[in-house]
């Protein structure tokens, strides 16, 4: 029976239902790869964002006296 389910979402993905609902889709890997959205690194986030050319005013940082840390 699964194997039927698998040959049959080659060609076209198949509904599952429950009790007549609709509650499921069984896709062909192909399909599912070709839906699920492409993996973008951070850099390629940022670079895409609707904010990416926004001007940034940012306050002036006020210079820090330097910490002595034991090592």
């Amino acid at each position: 029976m699964l194997s039927a389910l698998i040959k049959a979402a080659a060609e076209e993905p198949q509904i599952i239902t429950v009790r007549g609902e609709e509650t499921a889709v069984f896709l062909s890997m192909e399909e599912y790869r070709r839906l699920r959205p492409k993996k973008q690194s951070i850099v390629e986030f940022f670079q895409n964002s609707p904010w990416a050319e926004a001007e940034l005013e940012l306050p002036e940082r006020l210079p820090e006296e330097m910490r002595e840390i034991d090592l």
